[in-house]
């Protein structure tokens, strides 16, 4: 009986929990001294929008978001059941495609934020 009411509580505090984080975000220091968004920008608002279960809203926002998910959940359950070998081959692979896929994302975000930016030097005169 307690495990329902903490369940029903849960549910209706879930709502509240949200609003609350969204209103808490943290704010990237890198574009605050740049003014171009960094490479985990977005991963705050992915977060919430994954919580909400909105996956396809999460992977807009964040690509990497579900993989880096993924990637800490098999680090934690690794660190208790020491899932990996010695050289820790399975965690270098996952390593390396979170990180292209933050790299790739990344890449993409900026040439879709910058696509439109035409170069503004001036042409050099003809000698």
């Amino acid at each position: 009986m307690q495990l329902l009411s903490f369940i029903t509580n849960l549910s209706r505090s879930q709502p509240l929990f949200i609003s609350w984080l969204r209103d808490h975000l943290l704010p990237c220091p890198f574009k605050y001294l740049t003014g171009l968004d960094c490479p985990g920008c977005g991963f705050q608002r992915s977060v919430l929008a994954l919580l909400q279960g909105n996956i396809s809203e999460s992977f807009s926002l964040y690509p990497a978001t579900i993989p880096l998910v993924v990637f800490f959940m098999y680090g934690i359950a690794d660190r208790f059941f020491r899932l990996d070998n010695e050289s820790a081959l399975l965690k270098k692979i996952l390593y390396i495609i979170v990180g292209g896929i933050v790299f790739v994302g990344y890449g993409f975000k900026l040439w879709h934020i910058y696509a439109h930016v035409k170069s503004l030097a001036p042409a050099s005169a003809a000698i």
